[in-house]
C-alpha cells in the first residue's frame, strides 16, 4: 500500500498545497494527507525569492515524509501563478493529390516545435496540443495518415512558462531529491475535468470569479489555448455599494445572500430591518443595492470575455461559457444577475459549475499523468525519445 502513496504540490496565489494520494489495488482513490502552507518566495507570478520557497518546499515534505513513515522519489506539480503564455501555429503541407505519410506530419511537428523555441527561447514548453486536422480545409477528427488530398494544415498549441522560473523549481527538488514527473497548469486540468463531465463540450470558455481575482480559460478542440489573470474580483461588487451606500461590508455580504428582485412585485421594497440591529434603521431600496451590483457585474463580463480583445478570434469558434463564483459569502441573490449578464439573453449557453475540490482536482490530475490527454502531443517534462517518437506513440498507443 504505501507504494501506492504519490505527492503532488499545488502553487497557487496564496498558498502551497501537499497533497498525497493513495490507492488500492482496484484503484480506488482518495487523499491520504493534505497540508496547506501560506507560500513565500513567490510574489508577481514569479519566484522572487529562491532560498526562502526552497527551504519551505524541502522542510514540508520532510515533514510529510516523516508522518506518513514514506520517502518520495517524484512529485507532480500543479501550477496556478506562474503566468503561462500561449502560442498558436499552423504548419502546411502541398500534396497534390498524394497520401498524408508520416513523414509529413514529422515535419510540420519539427518546424513548429523548431521554431518556437527559437523564437522564445528564455520560455520553457510544458503542453503542446493537437488542435486542429485539415485537409482541403475540412476538420478532420483524427490524424489523417493515409488519406489522399491536396493541401493539408496542422495546428499544434503550446504552452510555455518563464525557463527560469522551471529552472528554479526543478532545481528546488532535484535538491530535496525529488525527480518533477509532470508539471500541469492547473486550468489544463479544470478543463480536462470540464470535458469529463460534459462530454459533449470540446470547445468551451471557463471563468472564475474569485474574491480578489478572476480567471478565464479557454479550450478549443479538448486543448488548451489561453488563459488571462485579471486583478479584480466579487470584492469590487460589495466596495461599490459601500460607497453609494456606506453599509458595512459584512452587512451588505449578508443583504446579497438573500437579495431577490422581482421588480414588478417587489423592486421598490426596502432592505429588511433585520439588518439594522443595535443600530439607527435606514431606508434603502432593495433595488438600488441591486442597480449598482447589476451595473458592476456588467463591466466585470465585458471586461473578462465580451469586450476582451484577447478572445475576439476564439468567441465565433464557441458559445459556451461556464462560469464558477468563489466568494464567501457566496452573492446567491444575484445569481439572476450573473446568469442574464454572462449569457448575453441568450447568446451563450451558460452553465454555473462548483469550485473544483481537491479531490477532484487531484483525482483528474492523476489521470491526466497516468493516461495522458488524447490532443496532448509530448510529455510535459522530457524523456530520452524524440518528438516524434512520443507523439505517435501517444496518438496510436
Amino acid at each position: 500500500m504505501q507504494n501506492s502513496l504519490k505527492l503532488y504540490l499545488e502553487i497557487n496565489n496564496t498558498n502551497y498545497i501537499f497533497v498525497v494520494t493513495k490507492s488500492d489495488n482496484q484503484e480506488n482513490f482518495k487523499i491520504a494527507y493534505k497540508l496547506v502552507i501560506p507560500f513565500k518566495g513567490i510574489a508577481d507570478n514569479r519566484i522572487t525569492d529562491y532560498k526562502n520557497a526552497y527551504y519551505i518546499i524541502k522542510e514540508n515534505i520532510f515533514n510529510i515524509e516523516k508522518a506518513l513513515k514514506h520517502t518520495f522519489k517524484e512529485v507532480v506539480l500543479i501550477v496556478d501563478n506562474l503566468s503561462p503564455t500561449f502560442i498558436n501555429l499552423s504548419g502546411y503541407k502541398k500534396l497534390n493529390g498524394t497520401q498524408i505519410q508520416r513523414e509529413n506530419i514529422t515535419y510540420i511537428l519539427n518546424n513548429l516545435k523548431s521554431y518556437v523555441e527559437i523564437n522564445e527561447s528564455r520560455k520553457t514548453i510544458l503542453h503542446i496540443f493537437n488542435t486542429k486536422f485539415n485537409l482541403d480545409n475540412k476538420k478532420i477528427d483524427n490524424l489523417p495518415i493515409g488519406l489522399f488530398g491536396d493541401f493539408y494544415s496542422h495546428e499544434l498549441s503550446f504552452t510555455l512558462i518563464n525557463a527560469n522560473d522551471y529552472k528554479n523549481i526543478k532545481n528546488i527538488f532535484d535538491r530535496s531529491g525529488l525527480k518533477i514527473k509532470k508539471v500541469l497548469i492547473k486550468n489544463f486540468i479544470k478543463g480536462a475535468y470540464i470535458n469529463d463531465i460534459h462530454k459533449d463540450y470540446e470547445t468551451f470558455f471557463q471563468i472564475r470569479l474569485n474574491k480578489n481575482n478572476s480567471k478565464i480559460f479557454y479550450f478549443e478542440n479538448n486543448s488548451f489555448k489561453f488563459e488571462q489573470t485579471f486583478e479584480f474580483g466579487t470584492e469590487i461588487i460589495v466596495k461599490d455599494i459601500f460607497k453609494i451606500t456606506s453599509l458595512k461590508e459584512e452587512k451588505i455580504k449578508l443583504i446579497l445572500r438573500e437579495l431577490e428582485i422581482n421588480h414588478e412585485k417587489n423592486g421598490h421594497e426596502l432592505i429588511d430591518e433585520k439588518f439594522f440591529e443595535n443600530e439607527p434603521l435606514r431606508k434603502i431600496k432593495k433595488k438600488l443595492i441591486y442597480d449598482i451590483a447589476f451595473a458592476r457585474i456588467e463591466e466585470i463580463a465585458d471586461l473578462l470575455i465580451f469586450k476582451n480583445i484577447n478572445l475576439k478570434n476564439y468567441i465565433k469558434f464557441s458559445k459556451v461559457l461556464f462560469l464558477e463564483i468563489d466568494s464567501e459569502p457566496e452573492p446567491l441573490g444575484l445569481g439572476k444577475a450573473f446568469q442574464t449578464i454572462f449569457s448575453k439573453n441568450g447568446q451563450f449557453d451558460l452553465k454555473f459549475i462548483n469550485c473544483l475540490s481537491s479531490t477532484n482536482l487531484v483525482n483528474t490530475a492523476n489521470k491526466l499523468v497516468q493516461f495522458g490527454w488524447n490532443k496532448e502531443v509530448i510529455p510535459m517534462t522530457q524523456t530520452k525519445k524524440s518528438l516524434i517518437g512520443r507523439f505517435f506513440e501517444a496518438i496510436f498507443n
